[in-house]
């Protein structure tokens, strides 16, 4: 039997290797005649980690573009993404995603410098405390927990950011300076499960608290929409709930055209042949809030995804998402 090779593109940080290993684990259990090469890239995210994301056209520009790009050219035959990063108010013309992990746990969590608590935190409505963080989503869930709390822009690879925390290391500003150190960040917990870091979670917090981002804690791999040899591979270690709330949630970015600085959530959640899905948009500072929850059938997550955006659009949303809109 002839071995078929599969080249999968994927950043060099350490959890975006973790998820390609994992990915290639699968493919080799599922199909005897095939080889996984994997293939690091640094994207321009990771070589600048001082400049804000917008900069790089948002995550996709900054995470995705590139390995994208090397699949279109045959370079690549899949890409591995984390599918909160992949941009869901944009078509993506020959590429199509053909398999999704089962989803990791979707929820974000605390993690602490020494001598911090949470107790302390919790106590003093976060006064006092900065806690880093880089996504907009997570700053303005966080500004509505902790009213007090001081925030600073925080990037880097997980195992990077635990150690700057740890290190009590200045974060250099996109436009010259410093900030920090930070005594907390606000962190992925399965990002941090990835890295060996979970012991360092001191508060996880419930999706009620702070709703996940659209597809957080999916792995998602994506490859050239006419390779059919590649997509029956990767139809193999295609999850089928992950694939669901996949559609049910990036149909919400989609209503939306929300862009990578919009503080937009969604999660979905089965129960048989049901599925719920909770959605929320809110501006940065906490202050507007416009959240919608519905159910509906399982099999038809992008009807739910799709009502769901329909509903905080005619709630207000689209106000909220132009106002965090970058100028032209």
């Amino acid at each position: 039997m002839v071995a078929v090779t599969m080249r999968i593109g994927t950043r060099k940080s350490a959890m975006a290797i973790a998820q390609t290993e994992d990915i290639a684990r699968r493919l080799l259990l599922a199909a005897t005649d095939l080889e996984v090469e994997i293939v690091k890239f640094e994207t321009v995210g990771d070589a600048d980690q001082t400049s804000k994301l917008l900069k790089h056209g948002g995550k996709g520009g900054a995470f995705v573009a590139e390995i994208r790009d090397a699949v279109r050219s045959g370079e690549l035959h899949a890409a591995m993404h984390s599918l909160k990063d992949m941009p869901g108010n944009e078509d993506t013309p020959g590429l199509v995603i053909a398999a999704t992990l089962t989803r990791d746990p979707p929820t974000d969590a605390l993690v602490l410098r020494a001598g911090v608590s949470i107790k302390d935190v919790k106590r003093s409505h976060g006064k006092g405390f900065k806690i880093g963080t880089n996504a907009v989503r997570r700053a303005a869930y966080v500004r509505r927990l902790f009213p007090e709390i001081e925030l600073i822009h925080f990037r880097g690879a997980a195992d990077t950011r635990v150690r700057k925390l740890d290190n009590r290391e200045m974060q250099r500003l996109p436009g010259g300076g410093e900030v920090g150190p930070a005594d907390a960040l606000i962190m992925a917990r399965s990002g941090l499960e990835r890295v060996d870091l979970a012991n360092r979670m001191a508060y996880e917090f419930s999706p009620f608290e702070m709703l996940p981002a659209a597809g957080q804690g999916i792995v998602a791999v994506e490859c050239a929409a006419g390779d059919w040899q590649t997509r029956r591979y990767l139809s193999l270690i295609d999850d089928a709930a992950a694939r669901l709330s996949c559609d049910a949630e990036r149909e919400v970015l989609w209503v939306l055209n929300g862009h990578c600085n919009s503080p937009i959530a969604a999660y979905s959640t089965i129960d048989g042949a049901q599925m719920s899905l909770t959605a929320s948009v809110l501006d940065e500072a906490g202050g507007q809030f416009i959240e919608v929850s519905r159910t509906g059938p399982a099999d038809r997550p992008r009807e739910l995804g799709r009502a769901v955006g329909l509903e905080l659009l005619d709630r207000g949303a689209a106000a909220i998402i132009a106002r965090t809109r970058p100028e032209p």
